[in-house]
């Protein structure tokens, strides 16, 4: 299982849209990446500076989510929905989104009910509960 670091990952970001900006080829995954940071440009500042990323602390304080977990999970809902990992997400997150009229607002409401998946686990001291995560998404596509 790929684990990457702080760095890596905040780094990976960084060099994908440095990438996508300057036409250059790139990987799939970074493909992926670039998509759902031009849905972000209000992140664009944080990702043009590698070496400033690197070192930032996101904690909060100042009211500004952390870029990097929000992409994060973008792709982490790309990939599961592309292999449909927890089996159903592939299906809630489409119905997802034709209820909302975009995949970036399905992403959105999927990622609330990652996040109370991996609070819960974290809480329990337990594996994620996939079927629970499967359920919330799909209590939000039939609202």
């Amino acid at each position: 299982m790929f684990n990457p670091s702080q760095e890596e990952v905040r780094r990976f970001f960084c060099g994908a849209y440095a990438k996508s900006r300057q036409g250059l080829p790139m990987e799939a995954l970074e493909t992926i990446a670039a998509g759902w940071i031009d849905q972000h440009p209000e992140y664009h500042a944080d990702l043009a500076d590698a070496d400033a990323a690197v070192t930032r602390i996101y904690d909060g304080q100042d009211g500004r989510e952390n870029p990097f977990l929000h992409l994060s999970m973008h792709l982490s809902i790309s990939e599961q929905s592309s292999i449909d990992q927890p089996r159903g997400i592939r299906q809630a997150v489409e119905l997802l989104a034709a209820r909302r009229g975009s995949l970036l607002e399905a992403h959105h409401e999927a990622m609330e009910c990652m996040g109370r998946m991996m609070w819960e686990a974290q809480r329990a001291g337990r594996p994620p509960d996939g079927d629970a995560y499967v359920e919330c998404v799909q209590r939000k596509a039939t609202r």
